[in-house]
């Protein structure tokens, strides 16, 4: 029986963050279908999420109600969006089964998820997260809350916040065993929660947050996946993406993913972290990767679409 980690791509239940939940919902179960077919076919699946949207206006909420109630630390807001995510999701997936006759459990676990405490990144915000500003906005905003905001060219001033790389997750044996077990399990939502491990052992929050695909790579890891499906905004992964030279890959080994990375051809904030997944899970014994378009999803699985990473 195959097991198989799918990443939702952040903009699967709403890409501007402003719709509301109504429309959250129908999304949601629009973005289910590749889930539902698998599950015919008897797949193991653990689902996973983005959040930036979401995020983003929770990053409003705190900014906008800062006079009157406390604000609340990002590890928080990515607890919070990974449980009512995890909510519409599962409900959406629930009833999805429950019109079809198929008896599967659904569940949604709030993930923790360990970093180095060392990591340089931690010390070196690189992530944008939330809403645009105009540079008095921003003054304003990194005095009152003590954010560091940095400009992202030619679109306006955002707050920057850590962005550890994902090391283990806490709860994976669990989730391996839940999965095993043929439920549905909904885990890592925008990259998890963010923490590390004290001197004695316990756990303490970063006010950060992970990459979701990289979170993605260590879950399919830990839960010993074959597949792991990033589903995104393209079809296809491209060299020269947009350019006079562009590139379709449909598909590629390790040594040619990290080689073309080194290249230069995948960018930081788009596909180099899918691609840097890829290469992580195929490292660590996973079979194939599936980068394609979240409305293209079934074809990507089962017929010739898509972009697919294999192993040498």
């Amino acid at each position: 029986m195959k097991k198989a980690v799918i990443a939702l791509g952040g903009n699967a239940i709403s890409s501007t963050g402003r719709d509301d939940i109504h429309v959250q919902f129908a999304n949601t179960r629009k973005s289910l279908e590749v889930v539902v077919e698998l599950i015919k076919q008897g797949y193991q699946i653990a689902i996973t999420h983005g959040n930036g949207p979401q995020v983003g206006n929770a990053l409003l909420r705190v900014e906008r109600t800062a006079q009157e109630i406390p604000a609340l630390p990002l590890g928080v807001i990515v607890a919070d969006t990974e449980g009512g995510m995890g909510y519409m999701i599962e409900q959406s997936l629930q009833n999805k089964l429950k019109k079809l006759g198929i008896e599967r459990d659904v569940v949604t676990i709030v993930t923790q998820i360990i970093v180095d405490a060392s990591d340089p990144a931690i010390v070196n915000s690189t992530k944008f997260v939330g809403p645009f500003y105009n540079e008095k906005q921003a003054k304003k905003l990194a005095e009152l809350f003590n954010w560091t905001i940095k400009e992202d060219p030619g679109r306006g001033y955002r707050r920057v916040v850590p962005s550890p790389k994902p090391l283990k997750i806490v709860n994976s044996r669990i989730i391996k065993q839940l999965v095993e077990q043929g439920v549905i399990v909904i885990a890592a939502g925008g990259g998890g929660i963010p923490v590390y491990i004290e001197i004695d052992g316990t756990y303490e929050g970063v006010d950060g947050v992970i990459d979701k695909d990289l979170a993605s790579a260590v879950l399919a890891i830990e839960i010993k996946a074959q597949i792991l499906a990033i589903l995104t905004a393209v079809d296809y992964v491209y060299l020269n993406y947009k350019k006079s030279d562009e590139k379709r890959l449909e598909r590629i080994t390790l040594s040619e993913a990290k080689k073309y990375l080194n290249e230069g051809h995948f960018p930081s904030g788009s596909m180099g972290p899918k691609i840097e997944a890829a290469i992580k899970f195929l490292e660590s014994g996973g079979s194939e990767v599936i980068i394609t378009s979240l409305e293209n999803a079934k074809k990507g699985f089962f017929e010739n679409f898509g972009t697919k990473l294999v192993p040498d």
